[in-house]
């Protein structure tokens, strides 16, 4: 059973940094990418960034130079590193994975896994 748990988030200054963790497990294909979305009060579900085992990196436009993605792969964790944090990044963020081979994307309708959000507060 895939399971991925997301964790992290809080109240923070603008900005400010913040790092978010997802913890996996149970990945049944060898090919997948793990997605980091938000879901602001109000709006729809985005992608902010994705990493996958093709080697790609993403980061939506309104994030890029300012998040950074990474992972431990002996702690099976992905994290989002969050620099310069604005109050327009506040948003209910989620972990999510996409299995299959690739080509992958950021619409989070294509990750077909979902772990419980964490909410990122960020205060001007």
């Amino acid at each position: 059973e895939v399971q991925l748990q997301a964790s992290g988030g809080g109240l923070v200054q603008a900005g400010g940094s913040l790092r978010l963790s997802c913890a996996t497990s149970g990945f049944r294909s060898r090919d997948y990418a793990i997605g980091w979305f938000r879901q602001a009060p109000g709006k729809g579900r985005e992608g902010v960034s994705y990493m996958s085992t093709d080697g790609i990196k993403y980061y939506d436009d309104s994030v890029k130079g300012r998040f950074t993605i990474s992972s431990d792969n002996s702690k099976s964790t992905v994290y989002l590193q969050m620099n310069s944090l604005k109050p327009e990044d506040t948003a209910v963020y989620y972990c999510a994975v996409e299995e299959g081979p690739p080509p992958f994307g950021s619409r989070w309708y294509d990750y077909g896994s979902w772990g419980r959000g964490t909410q990122l507060t960020v205060s001007s």
